[in-house]
This record gives C-alpha cells, sequence and structure tokens, in this order.
C-alpha cells in the first residue's frame, strides 16, 4: 500500500479510471471475439464500433484500434472469399 500523499491519491486515480474503461474494453474484446469466430459482416461492424469507441474513450490507443479493424476486416474478406463458390463456365466448342 502505498505510505505518500501523492501514491494514495495515484491509486484512488488508477482504480476509478479503471472502473471507467472496464466496460470499454471487454465490449471491445468481445466484439473482436466473435468477428474472428463468426467472420461475417454484421459482427465486423460491431467490432468497428466497440473499436473505435474505445480508441476515442482513450481506453486503446488509435492506431492500435486501426491496426485491429484492417486485420479483421482482412480475416473476413478472406473468409467471404473461401466460402464462396467458383463459378463454372460452361465449355462451348471451336468451330472449325
Amino acid at each position: 500500500m502505498p505510505i505518500i500523499k501523492s501514491a494514495k491519491k495515484k491509486l484512488k486515480q488508477d482504480k476509478r479510471r479503471t472502473a471507467i474503461n472496464k466496460p470499454y474494453r471487454s465490449k471491445m474484446r468481445e466484439a473482436v471475439k466473435k468477428t474472428r469466430e463468426g467472420k461475417n459482416q454484421q459482427a465486423l461492424k460491431e467490432a468497428y464500433q466497440a473499436l473505435d469507441k474505445a480508441a476515442k474513450k482513450h481506453v486503446i490507443h488509435k492506431k492500435k484500434a486501426s491496426r485491429l479493424k484492417s486485420r479483421l476486416a482482412k480475416l473476413v474478406k478472406t473468409a467471404k472469399k473461401a466460402t464462396k463458390k467458383p463459378e463454372v463456365k460452361a465449355k462451348t466448342k471451336a468451330k472449325k
């Protein structure tokens, strides 16, 4: 436990800030986890919102939010390509 007055104050501030930031952080982590599991557009949209809000509130750095959004978008895009059925073109016989 802190002994110095300023250290006591700092401890109180840290506890308060931790309590305020916790919902934003948990919502963000949950949204990112859902996007990685689900790999769909709706989950990606929710993750974007949660990441933007966490960055706005200074829970995470804005560049970290940007990096995570980029990686999630890339993940969803590749998952979408993998599930898409390749188009089969009808073969035509060439006349000679």
